[in-house]
């Protein structure tokens, strides 16, 4: 089966940090890209940021620009998400999924393998 396994996720209180794993199961990240998104409770799933394959440029959301850093490690075949200085309204599920394209190419329907996600709670 091909999908993404996240990781990482948990409560945390607001101004503290997690970092979220996304490790490809089924297929080598080779190519296109790989996108973080977030659904909030109640809201539609949002993007968050995204790395190209080729030179690993990273793209980032207004809203998270600063505390959100995103990274590859493809010996191991995953993308992670350090998070900073995180806020309440940074509660959400976090997905991440795989385009052919690159970044800048993609929108949010083009991007497959979803994963089951994970939790992420900001809150005192």
């Amino acid at each position: 089966q091909v999908q993404f396994v996240e990781s990482g996720g948990g409560l945390v209180q607001p101004g503290g940090s997690l970092r979220l794993s996304c490790t490809a199961s089924g297929f080598t990240l080779d190519g296109g890209a790989v996108g973080w998104f977030r659904q909030p409770p109640g809201k539609e799933r949002e993007g968050v940021s995204c790395i190209d394959a080729d030179d690993a440029t990273p793209h980032y959301v207004n809203f998270v620009k600063g505390r959100f850093t995103i990274s590859r490690d493809n010996t191991k075949n995953t993308v992670y998400l350090q998070m900073n200085s995180l806020k309440p309204e940074d509660t959400a599920v976090y997905y991440c999924g795989h385009s052919h394209r690159g970044c800048t190419e993609s929108t949010q329907d083009v991007f497959r393998s979803w994963g089951q996600g994970t939790q992420v709670t900001v809150s005192s």
